[in-house]
């Protein structure tokens, strides 16, 4: 199992449905030290990045997905964002898309 913290198009039912093929549930937590971009990705995606302003916080929802559904959440994402380890607010270890 993997928790995975989104920000942007993932926590969309839609989205969910056509990536996962069902709705996840999730909950709240924030990321300490990173915010999301000015730069968008392709000039309409959200994208975060770290800050030396360790005070900055991006909330979001953390969903759990199995090993299949984190590779499609890979392909979704892909190569305009990377996949970091990060532990959220709460404690969670969780995998994030950060700006490549």
């Amino acid at each position: 199992m993997h928790y995975l913290f989104t920000y942007g198009t993932l926590q969309d039912r839609s989205i969910q449905l056509q990536v996962f093929e069902r709705l996840l549930n999730g909950f709240t937590d924030g990321l300490m030290g990173f915010r999301i971009s000015e730069e968008k990705i392709f000039g309409r995606y959200p994208v975060i990045e770290p800050t030396e302003n360790k005070n900055q916080q991006v909330n979001g929802t953390v969903y759990e997905l199995i090993d299949e559904e984190l590779a499609k959440a890979d392909q979704y994402e892909g190569s305009a964002y990377k996949k970091i380890k990060v532990d959220l607010i709460s404690g969670v270890s969780a995998w994030v898309y950060v700006k490549a």
